[in-house]
């Protein structure tokens, strides 16, 4: 794929050396930096799946929220376009199974299947325009049944929506179970951010 029709690339070039230090100036403050991570688990436990549960981190970029996951101890495989953020990912967490992957390409294979998979960090309205369902399915081809696909991101015109969003998951198998305005599971009501919740049956 072209560097230039991905969103992230072409938007937010040299964002690796400082995308961490928003969420470093956070947690000096005392603010939990960890919310995606929270959901996940909570996710996780409420579903009850067999431990280490499995995480795939899509778009992982840094390792932020798949680091975290791992020192949870869930068997966590991250994914992301970007060669330079996995290359902090790999500093945060050498253990972690971290992979250069573009979440579109119809030839992903991780060769397993998982718990769960989280894109966090508004992967989707960076992805290439017009590719979010192929994402979509890809990442649903690698869910055991029962799992969930758990995705945040601000609702912005001319990105993604969400009944376009329920459409796409809907084609891939996925039913919505959740949907919340934050991480940490305040009630969606409208407004410009949403974390939805699918369940592949």
């Amino acid at each position: 794929m072209e560097g230039g029709r991905n969103r992230w690339l072409a938007e937010a070039p040299g964002r690796a050396e400082t995308y961490d230090d928003r969420w470093a100036e956070l947690a000096a403050k005392g603010e939990n930096v960890h919310g995606e991570a929270d959901l996940v688990e909570w996710l996780l436990r409420s579903n009850a799946r067999p431990a280490p549960s499995s995480v795939l981190d899509a778009g992982c970029g840094t390792g932020r929220v798949g680091a975290e996951l791992a020192r949870r101890g869930f068997d966590v495989v991250g994914v992301d376009l970007d060669p330079t953020m996995l290359g902090k990912a790999r500093s945060r967490d050498p253990e972690v199974r971290w992979i250069v992957g573009d979440l579109a390409d119809a030839g992903l294979d991780f060769a397993r299947t998982f718990d769960l998979a989280v894109l966090a960090g508004n992967v989707l309205i960076y992805v290439e325009p017009g590719t979010e369902g192929r994402v979509v399915a890809n990442l649903a081809r690698h869910l055991a049944p029962g799992a969930t696909l758990v995705a945040g991101f601000q609702l912005e015109p001319g990105r993604l929506d969400l009944a376009t969003y329920d459409d796409h998951a809907a084609a891939a198998g996925m039913t919505l179970a959740e949907r919340w305005s934050t991480w940490d599971r305040r009630p969606f009501a409208g407004g410009s951010y949403a974390v939805s919740v699918h369940i592949r049956p």
